[in-house]
């Protein structure tokens, strides 16, 4: 398949030589055809010196660009190199970081002259279509419509050739990838030499001794070059503050640090934990500025050789390892109870501690041996032999850790939810793990299991870093804010924690193998982002639409809020009436936004009309309701037949109303209760609105008085209760009506009009109190219901007739009997 797809890009080169070079040489003969030369610059000569044969095939325009020339003998050579595949990982790496340069390069000037264009576009479609074959058009529209496809030419030509040479690149830079990966596949799936071979024993032995032998040898020898040429006496001063600075803070750096972190905690935020966080960093970072001083030091007297210098480079690498994991240790597992982050009985703790230490070391031995690798060759016999033991110990301590440390969920409430729900998936990978990796590596497979016991540590301590970092931005929020205890449990640490999770996925890739080279080819995709028909639309667009749209939106909130708080009540308009302009103004508002938005980000939609119709058929059909109501909101804003304050009655519920929004109208009922009803309902449906205008409404009490009752009288009661409410108006005065005789009363109604109907139960309950009293004082009689009962058939409850038996005296004997002896 690779020999294929070689064939195929040799195929796809001669085409691009024999056709598409000359038909480039005859459009970059245009005037101006030199812009994409001058706007880039010149690549190092000494990467163009292969290929010769690349520039026989160009075309003399196409020679006179140096750019484009180097490019096209990179792509040669990188294709030559496909063909091969036998340059090393080294050169192929380097290969196609010129590939990446190149493509980057060629990504911008696509898009270079891309609003001239769209400008020339819009002016040649001014013009309209150009005349058909034998007619003619005014000379001078002929000669702009020249004019202007010259110019159309003139700045696709770099377009069209950035885009091709882009996809050259990109496709090349993918082969390299493939090439590189299928290497890596097939070495991790390697058998080499089993530790276990006796054989290999001696050669680690032997290597390490010669190793040894030379690094003393070059020591020696720098140690006496030194003190002959008088370095040593030269540097002294030097050598001495920087031996006595790295010692005095080596020593002294952890007591140091809770010195300072006593005298921090004076400016509050005891408890929180920020300030033991901050110390914690102290009593890592003043330590290791003193190991580097010490390598300073001993680098600055020139006493070792080359092998010793390399050593002493990496030496503050390997003291940030080690220091890394006992800060990891001390924040994960304090020996004080309110700082550790996973509450652990004080034994656990300190076995913990000790564990992650001892895995710190381990992982610097390693490095150590890959260190080794580089300053003298050593055999894979050897490495094998060398790199099991702490493969081995490296399983017993992940072993170790998973029985006493964060994968044992202990069950406290302290314990972090998210720890709890990967505990179970945690113990059995650290179990798998542990006992895979050692047997991998004494079959033979043991970059298999490089490959799997120290990114599975690594990753552990990854995750702990994690939940002590989301630890402390939750301490600081809590200190920031001035918050109390539950502030800790807010949304701000749980973005916090989703954001490092976020970031750190790029270092989980790489702690698994991947290559920085795939990080940044991801990331170089996401910014080229994707194709929505003729529209790319990149991150760059999404972050200008919401910047765009977020000024827009806070400009309208902020022109509501102004016209709302100041202008509006200055004028003549009603409450709803304001309402309804600034909730007019905030939709258009925001529909002006997002169309400014839309149009500066360069999002072209009209590839999508035809989706958006085929959407529009099934928003009719499902959305119909939605749709509906959100009509139905516009007319109600603008027609405005109802607005915020009213007392209306709509489907048997009534209320005020408190809110109307686009899609629905919140009211407010007397019981305080909120009742949604969809605006659709507001204008198809039967709405009583009381306070429509104004206030004014009427009230009717209702009475009754005896049979018998002067009805003059109690008509002239009820209209002097009436006109002595203040609430009741005068005009029009309040009128009493004999409504008939009733049941069991005559019956009579005051009707009054009320200045504020919104007091008609307080306006009834006060005449019904005055008119009790009143009529109390005159002797008005108001009466209650009675009923008389008349039986249709009264001998149905009588008893039934007797038998012989009960005549002889039963009777007698049984029913009482009046004094003239009747029944």
């Amino acid at each position: 398949m690779a020999r294929r797809s070689a064939q195929s890009h040799r195929a796809a080169e001669r085409v691009r030589r024999l056709v598409i070079g000359p038909l480039l040489a005859a459009l970059l003969a245009l005037p101006g055809s030199g812009a994409l030369a001058q706007a880039q610059e010149v690549v190092d000569p000494a990467a163009t010196t292969e290929a010769p044969a690349v520039e026989e095939t160009l075309s003399p325009p196409l020679k006179q660009d140096p750019y484009y020339t180097a490019w096209l003998e990179t792509a040669q050579r990188a294709e030559n190199a496909i063909d091969a595949n036998r340059a090393s990982n080294a050169a192929l790496e380097e290969l196609r970081a010129q590939l990446v340069a190149y493509r980057q390069t060629f990504l911008e000037s696509r898009d270079r002259n891309s609003s001239r264009i769209e400008t020339l576009k819009s002016q040649l479609s001014a013009l309209g279509a150009a005349p058909a074959e034998g007619t003619e058009e005014p000379a001078d529209i002929a000669a702009l419509r020249d004019r202007l496809n010259a110019q159309m030419r003139e700045l696709t030509v770099p377009a069209v050739v950035a885009q091709e040479a882009y996809s050259r690149a990109d496709g090349l830079i993918a082969e390299l990838d493939r090439i590189v990966r299928e290497r890596q596949a097939r070495q991790l799936l390697s058998r080499g030499q089993t530790p276990l071979n006796p054989a290999g024993w001696t050669a680690a032995l032997r290597d390490l001794t010669v190793l040894l032998r030379d690094v003393r040898n070059e020591t020696v020898s720098s140690w006496r070059a030194a003190r002959d040429l008088n370095r040593l006496r030269d540097n002294a001063p030097l050598i001495l503050l920087f031996t006595i600075g790295g010692l005095i803070l080596l020593v002294r750096g952890r007591a140091w640090a809770e010195r300072a972190g006593g005298y921090l905690r004076g400016f509050g935020g005891r408890g929180t934990g920020v300030w033991s966080f901050i110390v914690s960093l102290g009593r890592i970072g003043l330590p290791l500025i003193g190991l580097f001083l010490i390598t300073r030091a001993v680098n600055a007297s020139e006493a070792v050789g080359l092998r010793g210098t390399l050593f002493m480079n990496v030496l503050p690498v390997w003291g940030t390892i080690i220091l890394g994991f006992l800060w990891l240790g001390d924040r994960l597992y304090s020996k004080r109870d309110q700082d550790a982050q996973i509450p652990l009985p004080a034994a656990a703790r300190s076995a913990a501690r000790r564990g992650l230490l001892y895995v710190a070391l381990l992982l610097v031995f390693y490095r150590a041996i890959g260190l080794v690798e580089t300053v003298q060759t050593i055999s894979e016999a050897s490495r094998a032999v060398l790199v099991f033991p702490i493969i081995v110990a490296a399983s017993v301590v992940l072993l170790r850790l998973r029985r006493v440390t964060l994968i044992e969920d202990t069950g406290g409430e302290t314990i972090p939810a998210g720890l709890r729900r990967m505990a179970p998936a945690l113990r059995a990978l650290s179990l798998v793990v542990a006992a895979v990796t050692p047997l991998l590596a004494a079959a033979g497979y043991q970059t298999l299991a490089e490959a799997i016991i120290f990114p599975a540590i690594m990753t552990l301590a990854l995750l702990g870093a994690v939940l002590v970092l989301q630890r402390f931005i939750g301490d600081l929020y809590v200190w920031l804010s001035n918050a109390g205890e539950g502030a800790g449990d807010s949304i701000v640490p749980a973005l916090a924690g989703f954001a490092l999770v976020v970031l750190s996925l790029p270092a989980l890739a790489l702690i698994w193998g991947a290559r920085v080279a795939d990080l940044t080819e991801l990331w170089a995709r996401f910014l080229a982002g994707f194709n929505i028909g003729d529209t790319n639309i990149s991150p760059t667009d999404f972050l200008t639409f919401a910047v765009i749209f977020g000024i827009g939106y806070a400009g309208t909130r902020a022109l509501q809020s102004a016209l709302s708080s100041s202008l509006l009540p200055r004028t003549g308009l009603d409450a709803g009436g304001q309402n309804a302009v600034v909730s007019g103004i905030g939709y258009l508002g925001i529909l002006l936004s997002a169309l400014v938005a839309i149009t500066t980000a360069g999002i072209d939609l009209s590839s999508l009309a035809i989706v958006a119709g085929a959407l529009s058929v099934g928003i009719g059909f499902g959305l119909q309701n939605i749709v509906s109501n959100f009509v139905s909101g516009i007319i109600l804003l603008i027609e405005r037949p109802i607005s915020e304050g009213d007392w209306i009655e709509v489907n048997g519920q009534m209320g005020y109303v408190r809110d109307i929004s686009v899609r629905s109208t919140r009211i407010e009922t007397f019981d305080r209760t909120d009742v949604i009803v969809p605006n659709a309902d507001l204008v198809s449906g039967l709405v009583t609105n009381y306070t429509r205008g104004n206030t004014v409404g009427r009230v009717i009490v209702p009475v009754g008085v005896a049979y018998g009752t002067d009805t003059r009288l109690v008509e002239t009661l009820l209209r002097e209760i009436a006109n002595a409410h203040p609430m009741v108006l005068a005009n029009p005065t309040p009128n009493v009506v004999f409504q008939g005789f009733g049941a069991d009363s005559l019956d009579f109604e005051i009707r009054a009009i009320l200045r504020d109907v919104n007091w008609v139960l307080s306006v009834k309950s006060d005449m019904n109190h005055e008119i009790a009293k009143r009529f109390a004082e005159a002797g008005i009689e108001i009466p209650f219901a009675q009923r008389d009962i008349w039986l249709r058939n009264p001998e149905a409850l009588r008893p039934a007739e007797k038998g012989p038996a009960e005549e002889e005296g039963g009777d007698e004997a049984t029913e009482p009997k009046r004094a003239d002896g009747n029944v």
